[in-house]
């Protein structure tokens, strides 16, 4: 079981992706339910969880200036905490992008692909509940596959959105639009993957 002072690193962690997950149900919800009139203010409730996000991560970076003993490497700490951060951003990245083209209407790969990051943040968040336990847990392994997998689905929507932009013989702006709306979406997806490989590399370094 990990010590009292090492369970700040780990609730600290779990804490983040509960930012990432919220960011990432309120996407979901503004695209399903999609209101050009409302995304203003769609858009500042999205920035007060990222703000959150970032406090909780400065939070842990004055925890470890003043800690002389880490359950983790320092560095795979600062690595993870700024990834799960990256993912926050890169949520509100979208909705942000949304925001500045001033879309009319949602694509519904769009809609598919933030289905697939509302499902990893959940996988992270389960993943990160077992992270204390990494070298006993059965379950680590499995939450962490699972992100690898809904990464390789969202490539697929990305792909196939940004062929039907090209093919579909949308307007310039439409198209401009819509490949940066998912690429961000992609970077969302890419950011849960790369926090699951921190999480596999302490896990390999510590076993």
């Amino acid at each position: 079981m990990a010590k009292k002072s090492d369970r700040y690193y780990f609730d600290n962690f779990i804490a983040c992706v509960e930012c990432s997950h919220r960011a990432a149900m309120l996407l979901g919800e503004t695209l399903k339910n999609y209101s050009k009139a409302e995304i203003g203010k769609k858009r500042e409730q999205i920035h007060e969880i990222e703000h959150e996000a970032d406090r909780k991560k400065h939070e842990l970076m004055n925890m470890l200036n003043k800690a002389f003993i880490t359950p983790i490497e320092r560095e795979d700490i600062v690595s993870l905490a700024q990834n799960l951060d990256d993912i926050t951003d890169t949520i509100e990245d979208v909705l942000l992008r949304i925001y500045i083209c001033d879309v009319d209407t949602v694509k519904q790969n769009a809609i598919e692909m933030t289905d697939l990051v509302i499902t990893a943040c959940d996988a992270l968040k389960n993943a990160m509940e077992e992270f204390p336990e990494f070298r006993k847990s059965t379950k680590l392994a499995e939450h962490l596959i699972r992100i690898n997998d809904l990464e390789e689905k969202c490539d697929h929507l990305y792909i196939e959105g940004m062929r039907r932009l090209y093919t579909g013989g949308e307007d310039a702006l439409i198209v401009i639009a819509w490949r940066d709306i998912y690429s961000y979406l992609e970077r969302c997806m890419d950011a849960c993957e790369h926090a699951a490989d921190i999480m596999e590399a302490v896990i390999m370094k510590n076993s």
